[in-house]
């Protein structure tokens, strides 16, 4: 009997200690989900309305624009600059559809329209940074082909300098061939010489010879 008194006593003792504990915790978890204090939900959604309902407007009027085919660079070129810029205002913009839908319908509407512009507007820098690549690589198409053809030139004054060299020591080696054949003609003809000098020398030391014996004329005299 001693006992379950204690063990009520105890349990009487127990329980104020966790209400306490849950008693913080409420105002714990309380203190955590309150809003700021600066925080004003009318505003924060006016503020996004607004932008959703400049850019769903922006929208509407590019639509007309498309549809009219004809004089609209102005139209669309304000719906471009009221584009949200950055993933973050992408969100924000499909937050703030969502939340204004008035059934389900109307929020498959709002999140195909979103997801249309979004389309766009990623296909729009695609092309503008493809037309920017493109233009750079043109640029530094260009570029190299300038400095190819300089090269080229330079190639081609090269090889018509190295032509004319050529044709120079050709005609110089054909001259030295003209030359050599010449000096071995020459060479001949100087040993023919050299060979009947020697004969013309060897007759004239004979008949010299034999006017030099005594009593002995020549027959021609007499």
């Amino acid at each position: 009997m001693s006992a379950l008194v204690c063990g009520k006593r105890c349990y009487f003792e127990e329980l104020p200690t966790m209400v306490t504990k849950r008693l913080r915790c409420s105002s714990i978890s309380s203190n955590r989900l309150s809003p700021p204090t600066n925080y004003n939900p009318f505003v924060q959604s006016a503020e996004g309305n607004f932008k959703s309902a400049t850019i769903t407007t922006d929208l509407q009027s590019q639509e007309e624009i498309n549809g009219g085919g004809g004089g609209g660079g102005g139209g669309v070129a304000s719906c471009a600059s009221n584009l949200p810029k950055n993933g973050a205002e992408w969100v924000h913009l499909f937050v703030n559809e969502m939340s204004t839908a008035s059934d389900m319908d109307n929020a498959r509407t709002r999140a195909a329209r979103v997801l249309e512009v979004l389309e766009k507007s990623i296909r729009t820098q695609a092309n503008a940074e493809a037309a920017d690549s493109l233009q750079k690589e043109n640029v530094m198409l260009k570029e190299q082909m300038e400095v190819l053809m300089r090269e080229n030139g330079i190639l081609k004054r090269a090889v018509t300098i190295q032509h004319e060299r050529q044709k120079e020591a050709d005609n110089k080696n054909h001259e030295l061939q003209h030359i050599k054949q010449l000096v071995t003609e020459y060479q001949e003809r100087l040993k023919t010489l050299e060979v009947n000098n020697y004969a013309l020398t060897m007759h004239l030391r004979q008949a010299q010879q034999s006017s030099s014996i005594p009593g002995r004329f020549h027959p021609d005299v007499f």
